[in-house]
Parts: C-alpha cells; sequence; structure tokens
C-alpha cells in the first residue's frame, strides 16, 4: 500500500482505539460495535471483555518478516493461543482492549493489514497454499492473489456493498480453495488464464458458483473484480441481511442475466486502463539434495525441494510452537510458510535435511486423516455460535486416541458450530452443524446435524450417448422398463460441468426435494 494510505489507516486505529476502550467501559453497545470493529478485522468475543484480532494473509503467505512479526507479538502480548482459519488468515485471542490497537499498528511493517478483515468488505484473498511449488500446477497464482488484495484495500474506504466479498485463486491442480463456493473463484488454465466463477457460497441459501468466463486473460483479473464489485452493489440485497450475499442474485436476477450484467459492469470498468496487471510468478532458484519419505513431506516441483505440512489439532497453534518455528525456520534460507484452508500450515522450500528438522519440530500435529478435520473457534468464543466445535473436535481426537482407532478407519470431518460453515462442513465429505433438537416433553438439546456429502441415493452417470438422435431418451426407457426408479437425472451444463459428483448430487438433491416438498 502507498504511504498516504498508510497514513490514513494509521489514523483509523487511533480512532478505532477510542472505540473500541468506549466499548469495554459499556458506553457502545454489542451490536453496534460488531458493526464497527469488523471492519477492522476485530470482534469482541463471547465474553466481551476479550478480543479477537484477524490478521489478514494473501494467499495464506506468512514470509519470514510476518512469522518473526507474530512471535514477537505473542510474546509481547502475552496472547495465550492462535487459530488457523479456512479463510486463510490468523486470528489471535483473548487481546485486552489495550493490545488490539498497538497490534495492528506494529503489524504494518511486515505487510499485515488487518482493515477489512470482517463486516461488510472483501475479505482475505485465499490461493492454493502450495502454488507456486506443486507439480503439475498451470501457473503460480500467488502474485494475482497479492494484487488483488492490494486493489481491494485501496478501494474499500470508497466502497459500500451489501456484505462481504470472498475471492479465491486455484492454480489449476489444487482446489482446496473451493473456487465454486465463492463470490469470485479464478482457475488457472494451462494457457496462462483463467476461468472464473461467480455468485458461490457456502452458508444459508448455499450455491454452486456459475461459470462467468472460460479464458479470462491474466492481465485483466482486476477489471472482473472491479466489475463484480458494481454488480454487487447495484443488485445486491440491502435491505435483508439474509439474503445480501452474491449467491443470492442468483435467485434475484437469474443466472444467465447475472452473467450478462457482470460482463457488462465487466466491459465498463475496461475504460481504465490503471487497472491492467503485468505479473511475473518469482523464481525459486533454490536447489537441494537428497531425497525424504515421510507422509507430511511433499516433494515440490523444485527438484530436491519439500514442503512439510503441519496440522494443529483443530487448527488452534499455540504461542510457544510459534515461536519455534520463528527460531528454526530464521536458520532456513529461502523458506516460508502456507496457511491453506483446511486448517493446515505449510512450510515450503526445503531441503530434505531441513524438512526432517522440521517434520521433528512439528511432531505434535495431527498423525492420521481423523486428525486433520477441520472446525471453527466455536461458540465458547464466537458470538454467533450455537454449538462448541472446538471443544467436540478436541474431545474426539482424544477419546479415538485412547480407543487406538488405527489411521484410515475413521474419514476426516468438518464441524461448524452454526449455519455460516465457517469450517465448510457443507463441502465436507461428511460435515456436523450445530444446532439445537426438539425433545419431547423437555427442553430443547444441544446437538449437531449431520450433512453427508454424497446422499445414499443411486446414481448412474452416463457418457457417449447422443440425446437429438434419441439414443440417451431409448436408453432411460430401458432402465425404467427394467423397474428402476432414478427420481434425480441432470444433464452437465456449462455450469455445472466443473463441479464434483458430491457437489452435483447435493444440488441435484436439493432442487429434488424443493420441487417435491421435501418428500423426495
Amino acid at each position: 500500500m502507498d504511504q498516504q494510505w498508510l497514513n490514513t489507516y494509521r489514523e483509523e486505529i487511533g480512532g478505532f482505539s477510542n472505540t473500541i476502550h468506549s466499548f469495554a467501559q459499556g458506553e457502545i453497545a454489542r451490536k453496534d460495535y460488531k458493526g464497527i470493529s469488523g471492519g477492522f478485522g476485530s470482534y469482541a468475543q463471547r465474553d466481551a471483555a476479550k478480543h479477537m484480532l484477524r490478521l489478514r494473509l494473501p494467499g495464506g503467505r506468512v514470509t519470514p518478516e510476518r512469522l518473526h512479526f507474530m512471535a514477537q507479538a505473542v510474546q509481547q502480548y502475552h496472547v495465550p493461543f492462535l487459530k488457523l482459519t479456512t479463510c486463510e488468515a490468523i486470528q489471535m485471542h483473548d487481546l485486552t482492549p489495550d493490545e488490539v490497537p498497538a497490534i495492528m499498528e506494529a503489524a504494518i511493517p511486515c505487510g499485515i493489514i488487518t482493515r477489512g478483515g470482517g463486516g461488510d468488505n472483501p475479505r482475505n484473498i485465499q490461493a492454493s497454499p502450495l502454488t507456486g511449488v506443486q507439480p503439475g500446477e498451470a501457473f503460480d497464482v500467488m502474485p494475482w492473489a497479492e494484487a488483488a488484495t492490494e486493489y481491494l484495500l485501496s478501494i474499500c474506504r470508497d466502497i459500500h456493498m451489501p456484505r462481504k466479498l470472498k475471492v479465491a485463486f486455484c492454480n489449476g491442480v489444487d482446489d482446496c480453495v473451493h473456487t465454486a463456493f465463492r463470490d469470485m473463484g479464478f482457475v488457472a488454465q494451462p494457457d496462462g488464464t483463467f476461468k472464473l466463477y461467480i455468485a458461490g457460497g457456502l452458508g444459508g441459501g448455499w450455491r454452486m458458483g456459475i461459470l462467468a468466463a472460460e479464458s479470462l486473460p491474466a492481465e485483466d483479473v482486476l477489471y472482473y473484480i472491479r466489475g463484480m464489485i458494481t454488480t454487487f452493489c447495484q443488485h445486491g440485497n440491502y435491505q435483508n441481511r439474509a439474503k445480501a450475499r452474491t449467491r443470492f442474485m442468483q435467485e434475484t436476477l437469474g443466472p444467465d442475466k447475472l452473467r450478462r450484467v457482470f460482463l457488462e459492469n465487466v466491459a465498463a470498468a475496461k475504460a481504465d486502463e490503471s487497472l491492467k496487471l503485468h505479473l511475473t510468478p518469482a523464481a525459486i532458484t533454490k536447489t537441494g539434495t537428497g531425497t525424504l519419505d515421510d507422509p507430511r513431506a511433499i516433494a515440490q516441483k523444485q527438484p530436491g525441494l519439500y514442503a512439510v505440512a503441519y496440522h494443529p489439532i483443530g487448527g488452534r497453534l499455540i504461542p510457544e510452537k510459534l515461536v519455534q518455528l520463528d527460531n528454526l525456520l530464521s536458520t532456513i534460507p529461502g523458506c516460508e510458510c502456507r496457511v491453506a484452508p483446511n486448517e493446515t500450515l505449510y512450510i515450503i522450500n526445503l531441503t530434505a535435511d531441513e524438512a526432517a528438522a522440521v517434520l521433528d519440530a512439528t511432531a505434535d500435529g495431527a498423525k492420521t486423516l481423523f486428525e486433520t478435520s477441520v472446525a471453527c473457534i466455536g461458540a465458547s468464543i464466537c458470538q454467533q455460535g450455537v454449538r462448541d466445535s472446538q471443544s467436540v473436535l478436541q474431545r474426539a481426537v482424544q477419546a479415538v486416541r485412547e480407543a487406538n482407532i488405527p489411521d484410515g478407519a475413521l474419514p476426516k470431518v468438518c464441524i461448524s458450530g452454526c449455519t455460516s460453515s465457517c469450517s465448510g462442513h457443507q463441502a465436507a465429505a461428511i460435515g456436523f452443524q450445530g444446532t439445537v433438537k426438539a425433545v419431547p416433553g423437555g427442553k430443547p438439546a444441544p446437538a449437531f446435524a449431520p450433512l453427508i456429502a454424497v446422499p445414499d441415493r443411486p446414481a448412474i452417470i452416463i457418457s457417449g450417448l447422443r440425446h437429438d438422435n434419441g439414443e440417451l431418451g431409448a436408453f432411460l426407457d430401458l432402465v425404467k422398463m427394467g423397474g428402476a426408479s432414478i427420481p434425480v437425472r441432470s444433464m452437465v451444463t456449462p455450469t455445472s460441468k466443473g463441479w464434483t459428483l458430491a457437489n452435483l448430487l447435493l444440488e441435484l438433491n436439493t432442487e429434488h426435494e424443493t420441487v417435491q416438498g421435501g418428500n423426495a
């Protein structure tokens, strides 16, 4: 960010310091305070005397400078724990009103800006966590994630959107950032362009994004982001926050009109030549020798280099571990960390010997597939939470360890404390959503509602039969004559062709149950 923007930001932090202290003294209602603090990436916790601060990390990138800052901050301010988030940010918890603005200010020199980390703002831009080092990727998307961040921060004070905007960049091989479930999802293509999905999202009224562009020139990314902001401000719902995310424009406009209006706004945005990007991913010149065989060590596309995966249970990172990693990684040239949307921390650009040292330092993390399960921060801390997802996961992991259940016997699960899907439970193979359950003759009881990604219904995948000459119809008639009942069917469309089978079946069954009144 330029110096003028940063000077204004520092002034805003000073104003926010007065606001957080007024809230602490009871002069501002919790709801009103939330509307202010979210724009600075901070929220009061369920215990209103304690606060969370969300550190924006474009693309989940934790440079050595950012890691060192966080390691110093957790010691100086005695931060009890940190949380890796599914939006590739890092949250500091249990902070005092004095500590929040102090950390905001101290984070600026290493490039961590908390502005817009919450509220109705463009949120942390996500990227495939191993972009730049992952074998088979189309290209490194990190420069575009960082450029999009800079642009959105530069205009965040000037725009007023109905709700938040989430943007993700996929490197073409690892879509753990769920591009089809974002307000904007860019997918890198081998020819150097992007495929773009828009108006998707998890939570209430979840929707898969619609395909808006097949081969978007990489230099034009900011025009498309500007076009989406304009479309959202024009057609988003400012009256009903429950219907205010971009995905609801699929209902109000319809997918085809939404796509048309969006592309018209992109064309209008191109009148501003200054938004054209000319980016080149940085080359990794480090080399390594030796080999390493460990399930947490991932061979990079750079010969002789490895990435190490570290998954603290529940994404909860203790300060001592952060300090230990900072001390170790400061001795390893060229390495850095990446926060992944599954709450894993990757340490990249390591030789075999360096990776072995990092594996040893992170041996306290998840050791089985089930232990890599994801949980949001939970109701003990989050104001919005209904159930304590963190506690449930921690106890489940402990119970599985005590029972000596072998790795692979249990799947990875995602647990959200409410409908907001902060763990991504709606896109998981098995997800749990915090709720309450009616109990005959008694008070409603705490509960978690399970969500299985592939419903227990038969599905047939048909390929190679033509519809126009009657082949497909004749085949389906034969299936019906054989006594099979297939109530849900779909043709592959431009919108759905990039979906996984699980997401396709979820969407089809949701539509079918709506049509049938829930009696399908």
